[in-house]
C-alpha cells in the first residue's frame, strides 16, 4: 500500500502569450500575472475540487524580467490567499527540478502539504515596449525581500574568465562544444552535420507543441548553416542554436501528498508520482575543471536518481534534457550513457532554442511536460534535467504514473557532492607566458557575420589551464575552417590578459 504521505503532481499548467502590437503590449501579463494564471490552471487541471485555499507554500525561480523582491508573496496577493509561506529560487536552470526536489522531501515528511512550483517571463513584451516606447502598465511590487531562499547565488565565473570573455554562456557552451569535437576526432563539417542533425530533432518536437515560441521544424542544415536570419553568434553556434530568452512564458506544478489529493477527489489519471531527485554541481569555476567536455556531477546525479528510484536508464521511456544549446544536451547524454542515435525523446519541449527559453523556469516547462507524458503512457517513467550556469549545477528528475517503491526519495546532496569534489581539480594558468596545447575554441563573430575574435582554452606542459584571446582575422577564421584543438600555441602576457601569438 502506498504510505498516504507520498508526495504527488496533481496538476499542470503552461501559457504562452505573445504580443504583436502596442495594444496587445500594453495588455500583456506580467510575469507574476502569468504565474497566478498558471498556478489557477494548474489547479483546475488536477480535475478535484480546488486546493489553492489550502496553499502553504509557493516557490518561484527568480524572474529575469522583472526583479520582483518576493514574486510569491504577489502571487499569493492574485490569488487572494493570505498566509502562504514563499520561497525564491536563485539563479540558475536547475531551480525549477531543485525546488521540486525539496518540495517532494518535505510533503513526504509531512512539513507542507499543499504547495505550488511557479514561474514566468515576459522578456519579449518588455523588449518590444522598448522598441515601441510604450510605458508597461506593471504594478510597483510594494512588498518586502522574501526571507526564504534556496538555491546558491555564488558568482559561477571568476575574474581571470571573465577578463578573458569566458563569462557568458554564449561564449562558453562554444567552448565546450569544440572540447567534445575534439574527443569525439570530427572536423568541423563532420562535427556540424550531426549537432545539426541532433538540433532538428529539438526543432520537430517545437514544432508539435502548441506552446513553443518557434515551431517551426527545421532542417539540420538550416540549423547549422549561416542564413540572414540565423547568423553565426560564437562559431560553431549560429543563432538557432542558442536559448532563446526573448519570450513571454510561464508555467506551474501543484503538488501534494497522495491522502491530500484523495480527499480533494483527484482523480487518478491525473496523479504523477515524483519518483526521486537528485543534486550536484561540478566544479564552479570552468578553468579548475578536468575537462571541458564532460560532466562528473551531472553522471553523479543521475545514477543517484535513477539508483534510488530502482530502475536503469534503459528504463526511462523519454528525456527532457536541458538544452540551452548543443553542448548541453551532447554532455548529458554522455552522462547517461545514451548514444545520439537512441530513438527515444530527448526533449519534449522542444528545448530553450524552439520552445523558449523562459529565464530560470524552463524547467517547470520541462517538468510540466513530464507530467503530461506519463499520464498519456502510464507506467511508463520520464527523467527530467536541469542545468544552471556552465554545466555547472544540475538537478535530476524521475516521474511516473507508477507508485515509487518505498516511497520518493531525495538522494542526500552532501553524498552526491563529497563524490564530484572529490575528483581531480586543475590549476588555473592566469597570466601566462609560454606554450600550451590548445582544447576548446570560440569564435565569436559581429553582427554582420564576420569573425571577430577567438576565446581559446589550452592546458599548459604541467596540466593547468591557460585562457588566451585571438584577434588576428587570418586565425579567427581559420578556426572556423579547421579544428586547432590540439595545437601547440604560444600564449604571452598583456596586464591581465593572455593572447596567443600567431
Amino acid at each position: 500500500m502506498t504510505d498516504p504521505r507520498t508526495p504527488v503532481v496533481i496538476g499542470v499548467a503552461q501559457h504562452t502569450q505573445r504580443p504583436d502590437d502596442v495594444a496587445d503590449v500594453r495588455a500583456a501579463l506580467e510575469p507574476v500575472d502569468l504565474m497566478a494564471r498558471c498556478v489557477r490552471d494548474a489547479d483546475t487541471d488536477a480535475g478535484g475540487r480546488s486546493l489553492l485555499a489550502r496553499l502553504d507554500t509557493i516557490f518561484v525561480p527568480q524572474p529575469l524580467s522583472r526583479r520582483y523582491p518576493d514574486p510569491g508573496a504577489l502571487v499569493a496577493r492574485r490569488l487572494g490567499i493570505e498566509g502562504v509561506s514563499s520561497v525564491r529560487a536563485l539563479v540558475g536552470g536547475n531551480s525549477p527540478q531543485l525546488i521540486l526536489n525539496e518540495a517532494a522531501a518535505s510533503i513526504a515528511r509531512g512539513e507542507r502539504d499543499v504547495v505550488v512550483l511557479t514561474g514566468a517571463e515576459a522578456q519579449y513584451s518588455r523588449v518590444r515596449a522598448r522598441r515601441d516606447r510604450v510605458e508597461l502598465p506593471w504594478e510597483r511590487a510594494d512588498v518586502e525581500a522574501c526571507p526564504n531562499e534556496i538555491g546558491d547565488s555564488a558568482p559561477g565565473s571568476s575574474s581571470e574568465e571573465f577578463a578573458h570573455g569566458a563569462g557568458l554562456p554564449i561564449h562558453v557552451y562554444p567552448m565546450f562544444e569544440t572540447a567534445i569535437r575534439h574527443r569525439m576526432g570530427r572536423g568541423v563539417d563532420e562535427h556540424q552535420r550531426a549537432v545539426g542533425a541532433l538540433w532538428a530533432r529539438l526543432a520537430a518536437a517545437a514544432a508539435r507543441n502548441p506552446h513553443a515560441w518557434s515551431p517551426t521544424a527545421w532542417s539540420p542544415e538550416q540549423i547549422v548553416h549561416a542564413a540572414p536570419d540565423n547568423r553565426v553568434v560564437a562559431f560553431p553556434y549560429t543563432k538557432r542554436m542558442c536559448a532563446n530568452l526573448t519570450v513571454d512564458m510561464g508555467a506551474a506544478v501543484l503538488m501534494t501528498s497522495l491522502a491530500t489529493a484523495r480527499d480533494a477527489g483527484v482523480p487518478d489519471d491525473r496523479i504523477v508520482y515524483p519518483l526521486a531527485g537528485a543534486d550536484a554541481h561540478d566544479h564552479v569555476l570552468i578553468t579548475e575543471r578536468d575537462s571541458l567536455a564532460d560532466s562528473p556531477a551531472l553522471r553523479t546525479a543521475a545514477r543517484a536518481a535513477l539508483a534510488a528510484a530502482h530502475c536503469d536508464v534503459d528504463a526511462v521511456a523519454r528525456f527532457d534534457l536541458y538544452s540551452c544549446f548543443p553542448s548541453a544536451v551532447e554532455v548529458a547524454l554522455d552522462a547517461l550513457s545514451l548514444s545520439a542515435h537512441d530513438e527515444r525523446p530527448v526533449s519534449l519541449t522542444g528545448g530553450l532554442a524552439f520552445f523558449g527559453g523562459p529565464g530560470n523556469n524552463y524547467v517547470t516547462h520541462s517538468i510540466a511536460s513530464a507530467v503530461e507524458s506519463c499520464r498519456a503512457d502510464p507506467g511508463s517513467r520520464t527523467l527530467v534535467t536541469g542545468v544552471g550556469w556552465y554545466l555547472t549545477k544540475h538537478s535530476v528528475g524521475l516521474y511516473s504514473t507508477t507508485p515509487p517503491e518505498g516511497g520518493f526519495t531525495r538522494v542526500d546532496p552532501s553524498i552526491t557532492q563529497a563524490e564530484v569534489d572529490a575528483l581531480p581539480r586543475r590549476q588555473p594558468a592566469g597570466a601566462h607566458d609560454g606554450d600550451v596545447v590548445l582544447e576548446a575554441t570560440a569564435v565569436v563573430h559581429d553582427r554582420d557575420g564576420s569573425p571577430e575574435t577567438a576565446i581559446v582554452a589550452g592546458l599548459t606542459d604541467d596540466g593547468r589551464r591557460a585562457l588566451a584571446v585571438c584577434a588576428s582575422a587570418d586565425a579567427t577564421a581559420a578556426m572556423v575552417d579547421e579544428p586547432w584543438e590540439g595545437r601547440r600555441v604560444t600564449l604571452h602576457r598583456d596586464d591581465d590578459v593572455n593572447r596567443v601569438d600567431v
